[in-house]
């Protein structure tokens, strides 16, 4: 299945064509009342935590390690892109940032991450599961018994089955 997620800076015109507009920064974006953004919603949760926001900005980390570590955040925490996935299944989702370089931001790994996540659960969906294990449950009769009975002596009447004669 094909999905339709944008990424874009908060201060673009809002298009009609936008779908769902989801801020996805930890800062709200300066200068900007909340009615002139025409947000959907501001999820937090999705971006890059606080510790790994400075580190980058402060320039103790690179690029490619900000890269390894919010993916790794994103991964260790995939109920956070539930939200997501679920308004991208209804149409398109504009994820929005502050961030002057949207494609150098870490909104295109988001959307990636989004995208994997679908995909995963889409095959799931497509996949044959496997049927139920009872290896480790004893059936006779379609009755179970318990680890004192045996196939052949059974200690109460109602592990007996019809065609035995009863005493």
């Amino acid at each position: 299945m094909s999905y339709d997620i944008v990424v874009k800076r908060i201060y673009q015109p809002i298009d009609e064509s936008d779908g769902a507009r989801i801020l996805v920064d930890r800062l709200w974006p300066r200068g900007r009342a909340r009615e002139a953004l025409a947000l959907t919603d501001w999820y937090r949760d999705a971006s890059p935590s606080n510790a790994l926001r400075r580190r980058y900005h402060d320039e103790a980390i690179n690029r490619a390690v900000f890269e390894i570590r919010y993916r790794g955040e994103l991964r260790d925490n995939p109920e956070n892109l539930v939200p997501l996935m679920r308004l991208v299944r209804r149409g398109r989702l504009t994820l929005l940032t502050a961030t002057r370089d949207v494609e150098e931001s870490y909104l295109p790994l988001l959307r990636d991450a989004i995208l994997e996540a679908l995909h995963k659960e889409d095959q799931a969906d497509v996949l044959p599961s496997s049927p139920p294990c009872y290896g480790n449950e004893k059936h006779f009769g379609g009755k179970h018994l318990d680890d004192d009975q045996s196939l052949g002596q059974s200690s109460t009447d109602e592990n007996l089955s019809d065609d035995t004669p009863s005493s």
